[in-house]
């Protein structure tokens, strides 16, 4: 919905009908104009404001996941095959999350970032765990560039990883666990459209993933709560040339992710270097491969690189945006063999050679390892 504008109507209109002899089709006419003079300025508004987004474009695939039944499965598995191999993200609707419970944990963030600095601080993220909260600057994904954004990681359902303040957040234990089950019943029925898609053994991917939420000793599945501040221009503090997440792919096997607002989220398609931005669909859950799920499907599912930058427009940029992603990872002792996801199909000699088979952990250190150094953690996926 465009905002209120306040315009000031051309004088030739506005001259009409101020002799007080007008007639009643004089009055006519002079309603006519000013109607159809609003309605053009209102239109102008609108074009004004509008993004050009993969959104806005109907370049984004849509998956219904409606009366989840058997036939309804066989069709989501076919449409996420045909959405990952092609552009790498889909966008879920009728996904079985409430916006109300997205919304409550939202606002339980928001709760928890107005605690006094040292109530947080007891929840920070420690050296060598990827739970916790993480103030902004504290990752970086080039090493050099300020990212602007509050996060809080939770890998299991427990006491060390969600915060039980009685007092100050008597409810944010109740919501966050609800909704974190919620994204992990979603997680388990799009896993087994992917062994419909894939044509795999029975139980497959489910059986590989049987740990999520238990813990980044057994499984570095993560629901993530980030908050991106407004950016106010020339406001103290504000650091010249910072993002909001820097450019990365996602090293599990999905990420699911809900977001209140456009606010910057841009991707590279498969196939081409342009960044481009992925826009918002009220309701919607976007979800994007993993670099593990390409690797198990011999790059036919795409891990899409992405980024979120602070937006050109003032109005987008001054206003703060919420999203939660949940990282859909396999068990860490899960072996990433394409032979066992791709039983069923062929396979090229040097296909089966050359392929190294690593367990998930290893992966994951590894790709962290790459990307910021020997001495980094598993902490910094957003």
């Amino acid at each position: 919905m465009p905002e209120p504008c306040t315009v000031s109507l051309p004088e030739n209109i506005a001259l009409i009908g101020r002799s007080e002899n007008s007639s009643t089709n004089t009055l006519t006419v002079l309603l006519i104009s000013v109607y159809n003079y609003l309605l053009s300025m209102i239109k102008s508004k609108i074009v004004e404001d509008k993004l050009d987004t993969l959104v806005s474009r109907y370049a984004v695939p849509i998956i219904d996941l409606a009366h989840c039944g058997k036939s309804v499965i066989n069709r989501v598995g076919q449409q996420l095959d045909k959405a990952l191999s092609e552009k790498g993200i889909a966008l879920l609707v009728n996904h079985g999350i409430p916006d109300e419970k997205i919304k409550a944990a939202w606002d339980q963030f928001d709760y928890f970032l107005d605690l006094p600095a040292e109530v947080r601080d007891r929840y920070s993220r420690k050296d060598g765990t990827n739970y916790g909260y993480v103030s902004p600057g504290m990752e970086r994904f080039d090493g050099k560039t300020p990212e602007l954004r509050h996060t809080y990681n939770i890998c299991k359902l427990d006491d060390k990883n969600i915060p039980r303040e009685a007092e100050t957040l008597p409810d944010f234990a109740e919501e966050i666990t609800t909704l974190a089950n919620d994204f992990t019943a979603l997680s388990t029925f799009i896993l087994k459209a992917l062994e419909v898609a894939l044509e795999t053994p029975p139980k497959c991917f489910l059986d590989k993933h049987s740990e999520m939420l238990s813990g980044d000793d057994v499984n570095m599945t993560t629901l993530r709560m980030i908050y991106y501040p407004a950016i106010v221009d020339d406001e103290p503090g504000q650091s010249e040339g910072a993002v909001r997440c820097g450019a990365h792919v996602d090293y599990g096997t999905f990420t699911l992710l809900a977001q209140d607002s456009e606010g910057g989220l841009e991707v590279q398609l498969p196939g081409g270097d342009k960044w481009e931005r992925v826009g918002h669909l009220p309701g919607s859950i976007l979800i994007n491969g993993g670099e593990l799920l390409s690797i198990w499907t011999r790059e036919r599912y795409h891990a899409v690189p992405h980024r979120v930058v602070v937006p050109e427009r003032a109005k987008i940029r001054t206003r703060g945006r919420h999203s939660i992603a949940y990282f859909c990872h396999p068990d860490n002792s899960t072996m990433i063999s394409p032979r066992d996801i791709l039983a069923n199909q062929t396979e090229s000699a040097e296909e089966s050679t050359d392929e190294k088979i690593y367990s998930a952990y290893e992966l994951i250190q590894k790709k962290f390892s790459d990307t910021y150094g020997p001495s980094s953690q598993e902490s910094n996926e957003s």
